[in-house]
């Protein structure tokens, strides 16, 4: 009777691209024992690339002890699980001769992919973890004393168990497969909440050196419309434009430019056309879904909708005095103060960070949030909104730690832009 194999895989990236590890066990399916574990340190990668190489390696360790095996690969990283189940297109040049490389291991029969939440992947996690930290002291990876990591699986005896290279003690593990050994619990099993996270570079001088990784959004302000040349006040209580064919252009050179990079994991957008746009773009050259977040909307402009800056001043002067001396003032007609749109960007902000911990995140927007939320990081008041230049298409990135700190690592870049 052919066996049935769990392989669960992970990978992690601190930075993104950074140091980079994957780590990988192979669990009878019958008996829920670890029959393999296999982790390395990759050098410099991003997160896709190290979660496939992870699915590689967990498919090699499963094919070393039984190559007539079925298999049942669970990982967290919804692309890799998507790409591999053939329902998302491999668009990145990177991903495409990794998912050949996972594709010939086993017969594409044997294999099939599911998603898990990342709490229900703690055990290769935490090697992917250990793997990172051994090649940030310059070591290679070795098998800690636990085998169930976490997983909440029973381990096997050293004797039986795969560790390290997966191929040199494949003997072994079909020896222990065949007879069917039941191991006793581990003396000490791993804290899995130590593998949770990954460490990433401290901010300012005291930080601690292991804040785990940051939840990155890199903000995108959408391409331009008609009204954009033209610098019209064109907020969410106006008529809701569409991109022109400047912007459709700036929208697929952008999607070009990320996914070049390779980084982004999710999409999130304004509800506003011209940023469904945009979005849609680049999700569709990520192979990625996208979600559309209410309060990343622009800012109601109220009366001032459509106009210019010199319209605005020569029919509301006292108006805009009052909104440009004050973010609590609203815009003429029932707009939105800049003090409002901060209290709803503040929530969205607050809920992509607890539904995306550690994850790279792509925000579509427009002016006032993406100001609103650099402004947020980097703890500046109100007034610097109107201090700060965003260009359409443009992209900013901030990074935010565990320990609730913030950087902001990039504003305004239109090089992709550039012929």
């Amino acid at each position: 009777m052919m066996p049935t194999f769990v392989v669960e895989a992970d990978g992690g990236s601190r930075g993104n691209p950074g140091p980079a590890g994957y780590g990988a066990a192979v669990i009878d399916a019958a008996t829920g024992q670890t029959l393999a574990e296999t982790a390395e340190y990759i050098g410099v990668a991003t997160n896709n690339v190290a979660e496939y190489k992870g699915l590689i390696a967990g498919l090699r360790a499963a094919h070393a002890i039984a190559p007539d095996a079925t298999i049942r690969v669970r990982m967290d990283s919804k692309l890799v699980v998507e790409q591999m189940s053939g329902r998302w297109k491999i668009k990145h040049p990177d991903m495409k001769p990794l998912a050949a490389e996972a594709r010939g291991v086993f017969p594409p029969s044997a294999v099939t992919y599911q998603w898990i939440p990342r709490e229900k992947n703690k055990h290769a996690d935490r090697l992917a973890n250990e793997a990172m930290d051994a090649g940030r002291r310059g070591e290679q990876w070795e098998p800690s004393t636990s085998a169930a990591g976490g997983s909440g699986r029973p381990a096997q005896d050293d004797e039986a168990r795969v560790v390290g290279d997966a191929a040199a003690g494949a003997a072994k593990a079909r020896a222990a497969l065949v007879g069917g050994r039941t191991a006793p619990a581990p003396a000490a099993a791993a804290d899995a909440g130590t593998a949770a996270g990954t460490a990433a570079p401290p901010v300012g001088w005291g930080a601690s050196a292991d804040l785990g990784a940051p939840t990155t959004f890199v903000l995108l302000r959408h391409g331009e419309t008609a009204l954009t040349p033209e610098k019209r006040f064109s907020g969410s209580g106006g008529s809701d434009p569409e991109l022109s064919p400047a912007g459709l252009r700036q929208a697929e050179a952008v999607a070009a430019a990320l996914a070049a990079r390779g980084t982004i994991q999710e999409v999130v957008t304004s509800p506003l056309r011209r940023c469904r746009q945009t979005a849609g773009a680049v999700a569709d050259r990520l192979g990625l879904d996208v979600r559309v977040e209410e309060d990343l909307r622009e800012t109601d402009f109220g009366a001032w909708e459509g106009l210019t800056f010199a319209e605005v001043q020569e029919r509301y002067p006292d108006d805009l005095t009052s909104w440009l001396s004050s973010t609590k003032t609203a815009p003429t007609g029932g707009g939105e103060s800049f003090a409002t749109v901060a209290r709803r960007v503040t929530a969205a902000r607050d809920r992509l960070l607890a539904g995306s911990s550690g994850r790279t995140v792509l925000v579509v927007s427009h002016v006032t949030p993406i100001k609103t939320l650099v402004r947020l990081a980097l703890g500046a008041p109100p007034e610097s909104l109107f201090r700060m230049e965003l260009s359409a298409a443009s992209l900013s990135a901030m990074a935010y730690y565990a320990d609730g700190k913030s950087s902001v690592r990039l504003l305004n870049d239109t090089a992709h832009l550039r012929p």
